[in-house]
């Protein structure tokens, strides 16, 4: 008799950890390519399960997937922001840079899903998770600088540099990672800290947290 060949088995996951798995097999083909090009066959192919186990964990089909995906990745990131209020400014800003590029250095793929398939779908819900990520950064900014009701001018700035940091990061990825991250992160920070300066001219909110901040490092 000819033997029979044997059905490959799944292997046996807990539910947070095969929910896992399929996440990380889809944020990195939304990473890769636009989230329409990507169908639930790709994502249960690269996790190496079947298309109706995919469904089990996500019966939303794929946008529920993808916003899952995003959700993942977006938390990661807002964990990197939560830095003790203590010491001068720049070495705290300098930990969190350290936390946000490691998480971007480790997943890359997935931090480019959030960043560019996020404003490729173009929905309101994707649209608030990557919303929902710079906001919380500015509020742990504006804490770290002992401001409760920043005005127009200092929200502005901080927001641009927000802006800088994540293309920043996303064409380090490009650049193959190039210059090394601690000095990416130092110029990350002595940017902050020049933005402020330039902002101070004309601001007298942010003259005085300049003034403070400054008083502060020097303790």
């Amino acid at each position: 008799m000819t033997p029979q060949a044997a059905t490959p088995a799944y292997r046996r996951l807990s539910v947070e950890r095969r929910r896992s798995q399929l996440l990380e097999s889809a944020l990195s083909l939304f990473a890769h390519r636009a989230p329409e090009d990507v169908s639930l066959d790709d994502v249960a192919e690269a996790a190496g399960v079947s298309r109706p186990l995919v469904y089990r964990y996500f019966p939303g089909g794929k946008q529920q997937l993808y916003e899952a995906a995003l959700k993942s990745a977006a938390e990661a990131l807002r964990l990197c922001f939560d830095e003790p209020r203590q010491g001068p400014l720049a070495p705290r800003l300098a930990r969190a840079l350290d936390r946000y590029l490691a998480f971007v250095e480790e997943h890359d793929t997935g931090f480019s899903a959030l960043l560019q398939g996020g404003s490729v779908v173009g929905t309101s819900r994707t649209t608030a998770i990557v919303d929902e990520v710079r906001r919380t950064a500015a509020e742990h900014l504006f804490s770290h600088l002992g401001v409760a009701e920043p005005g127009p001018r200092l929200r502005m700035t901080v927001r641009m540099w927000i802006a800088a940091v994540e293309a920043s990061s996303l064409i380090w990825l490009d650049e193959g990672k190039r210059p090394p991250r601690d000095e990416l992160r130092d110029w990350l920070v002595e940017q902050f800290t020049a933005v402020l300066a330039v902002t101070a001219g004309r601001d007298p909110q942010t003259a005085a947290v300049v003034a403070a901040v400054s008083g502060d490092d020097r303790h």
